[in-house]
């Protein structure tokens, strides 16, 4: 039995008649009388007393009438359910990210998101790792495309997913003596001016940075602190010293500065997507499926 069964059946014995149940159900008698006829096999027993011009429901037609406009009832309030949920789904997805960090894939996610949800507007925010997290944490970002940082606990109440992983470099100007070289020991990056971000909006940098030099005995001199990778950048070129990022910065920064890699190799760098835990909206989900897919 389906639904359009028990719809059927309700038309019919409301009319008392084929025809007019027809007339409204915008089917021919024939197909209508046929349907009914089937309902009446599955269910194993006449629901009308038909005569040549009424349809009058028998008994067991008047227990079943009661349960078949219960059924529609409640499948026309699931539907106004989903419709209501559905028209409350957010049109808006707000992301974190650090461009420099995600600029190889963003633009792959972007275009498959588009694609998948045109009526959606992503709004991108370029905000410092630990902004990312707070965002998350209290509801003004959906997602965040993120470092994971040395500091595990630091992600212990959001959930998490890799993407893919990052190898650990130095950058340096072109005209730095170390610019010939592929690679480089660590000791000898150590003894260099470093230049890294504000251990304020970034204290995961600071723990990134202090796990990598961990084994160095001389203790490394930063000399300079940014708000942004950008700026460490500009400075590298300048010749204002080295610093240690990910390999991937290559991607916004082209030929403006060298990256070399070290000796012995850090371990790689995970970058990923989280969110709160809890249910996603129909907009992150898919988006979070697009970060993976990219």
């Amino acid at each position: 039995m389906e639904l359009r069964h028990c719809r059927y059946f309700v038309a019919v014995a409301e009319a008392e008649n084929v025809s007019r149940a027809a007339l409204r159900l915008h089917i021919s008698q024939p197909a209508l009388s046929r349907q009914i006829r089937d309902l009446e096999e599955e269910i194993g027993s006449c629901l009308f007393e038909r005569t040549a011009k009424s349809m009058r429901l028998t008994d067991v037609g008047r227990v079943f009438l009661d349960d078949a406009r219960a059924l529609l009832k409640q499948a026309s309030d699931a539907f106004k359910r989903a419709r209501a949920f559905a028209s409350k789904e957010s049109t808006k997805l707000n992301v974190g990210y650090s461009p420099t960090l995600v600029a190889a894939i963003l633009p792959k996610i972007l275009r498959g998101f588009q694609r998948a949800m045109p009526n959606v507007h992503v709004r991108l925010h370029d905000w410092s790792h630990s902004a990312i997290l707070d965002g998350l944490r209290d509801g003004r970002l959906d997602l965040g495309l993120i470092a994971r940082s040395p500091r595990a606990g630091l992600l212990i109440d959001l959930k998490y997913e890799e993407l893919y992983r990052e190898r650990v470099c130095v950058a340096v100007a072109s005209e730095h003596p170390f610019a010939r070289r592929r690679t480089i020991p660590i000791r000898e990056v150590a003894a260099e001016p470093l230049l890294g971000l504000t251990r304020k909006n970034y204290p995961n940098y600071q723990a990134f940075l202090s796990i990598v030099l961990s084994k160095v005995k001389r203790k490394p001199r930063v000399v300079e602190e940014y708000d942004n990778m950008s700026g460490i950048m500009s400075a590298v070129e300048a010749g204002f010293g080295v610093a240690i990022v990910l390999r991937g910065l290559g991607y916004s920064f082209g030929d403006r500065v060298r990256f070399l890699y070290l000796t012995p190799e850090p371990r790689p760098i995970s970058i990923g997507i989280a969110r709160a835990t809890g249910r996603l909206s129909s907009a992150a989900d898919r988006f979070w499926q697009c970060a993976k897919e990219a």
